[in-house]
């Protein structure tokens, strides 16, 4: 539907109204609201569709999938936690598999802990899919035109979508991963969180006050480099949705099935082959978001200036993360290549697939939780508007029909 579509609609909507009520007044109250809605819809720009679309989604997707975000965010988290003086043993690791992790977090927090950063990942869930979709949706049409490549323009526009996404919500995404990374109970069980935070604004404002604006955009490069992962779902979901039902991505047969077992299905296959290609670079960004840039200082609150309070033994020292023993030190992670190196040199290769089960078990519905609803919106709205379109113009042909006899038939005005 086109933006001229929308603005000839307005007029003709607002001066149909009595025309509706008279024209319904036998119909039920869902009927009459149903109607209305279609009516409403033909006023609806298109290039408000896709955001509300897309962050409807996200935030379907992040209410039924935090329990197991959750789970993956520490199993990723905490070797980067542990004391260590040598290889990490595997019987010093406190999170074991996902059913053990989420027993854990029962016990020590109940079903509050199961749902730690909710509000962080719906407040990023929001404009991530809202910029990513609408972006992405825009962006192919364009990359189509000059590449003149069907895979490549989709590869193309998944990463810009990407990229504008990643930069937009990083802080956010910050800001969920260190609450999803804490504890409740302290213990001497080796595992330290060197950070409490109550909520998300409580994080926001210990982050900045301790660690400075840069601490929002740990994690940025990895984050940027998990483009690849959506470089691999989009194209495949499309291309897979195509050849199930014959539609790409947003589009559906104006009537009859919209092939919602093709959708899930294209969603199925092309999030599993993205996830376990691309899995390790979320890995490294947990461990880059979860590290402290600054040693906190002592205080009622765990807040302090930026860059901590001097002590004797400091000097001469470069500012790093606190160790588990509270001496400062340098940070262990560095960047995306040392902190590959750490990794493979202190947990080996496997640490880089830290709980990509749970990841699996919580993308796959995630994504399709998220496609499904989007597509089923997208579908909603477009049939709301055909359907509004069309009454609208039985109206129009109806008053004119009615204005026609009144001027062949002077004796009845």
């Amino acid at each position: 539907m086109s933006s001229e579509r929308n603005s000839a609609s307005v007029p003709v909507a607002s001066s149909e109204q009595q025309h509706v009520s008279v024209h319904h007044a036998s119909a039920s109250p869902v009927q009459r609201l149903i109607r209305r809605l279609e009516i409403y819809s033909t006023q609806i720009p298109d290039y408000y569709v896709t955001p509300f679309c897309g962050a409807s989604a996200g935030v379907a997707s992040g209410i039924v999938t935090c329990p197991l975000d959750v789970i993956k965010t520490k199993l990723q988290a905490q070797g980067g936690f542990m004391r260590r003086r040598g290889p990490l043993a595997e019987s010093s690791r406190l999170y074991r598999g996902m059913i053990g992790t989420g027993k854990m977090i029962w016990r020590e927090e109940g079903i509050r802990g199961l749902y730690q950063g909710l509000g962080p990942m719906l407040l990023g869930y929001l404009p991530t899919w809202a910029v990513y979709l609408t972006v992405y949706d825009r962006s192919r049409v364009f990359f189509e035109r000059t590449t003149e490549n069907w895979w490549l323009a989709r590869m193309y526009a998944s990463v810009t979508a990407g990229a504008c996404s990643t930069v937009v919500t990083n802080p956010i995404w910050v800001i969920k991963t260190r609450l999803m990374s804490q504890r409740v109970r302290f213990n001497s069980d080796g595992y330290g969180v060197p950070w409490h935070y109550r909520n998300s604004w409580d994080a926001a404002r210990k982050m900045y006050m301790t660690e400075g604006i840069r601490a929002f955009y740990s994690g940025l490069t990895p984050a940027l480099l998990g483009l690849t992962h959506v470089a691999i779902q989009f194209p495949l979901y499309e291309y897979f949705k195509m050849a199930f039902t014959g539609y790409g991505i947003g589009e559906h047969p104006e009537e009859g099935s919209s092939h919602w077992v093709g959708i899930s299905l294209a969603t199925f296959l092309s999030k599993v082959c993205a996830s376990t290609a691309t899995y390790p670079h979320e890995v490294l960004r947990t461990r880059l978001q979860t590290q402290q840039r600054y040693p906190p200082a002592t205080s009622p609150e765990e807040i302090t200036f930026r860059g901590g309070i001097d002590r004797p033994g400091d000097h001469g020292r470069p500012p790093g993360a606190a160790s588990s023993d509270g001496m400062p030190n340098r940070p262990r992670y560095t960047g995306v290549i040392r902190t590959c190196q750490t990794i493979l040199r202190e947990e080996g290769w496997q640490a880089f697939y830290s709980g990509i089960g749970t990841n699996l078990i919580r993308a796959v519905p995630a994504a399709m939780t998220t496609m499904l609803t989007y597509e089923y919106l997208r579908k909603l709205i477009t049939h709301l508007q055909h359907e509004g379109e069309r009454y609208l113009g039985e109206l129009q042909l109806e008053r004119k029909e009615s204005d026609i006899l009144v001027m062949a038939d002077p004796e009845e005005r």
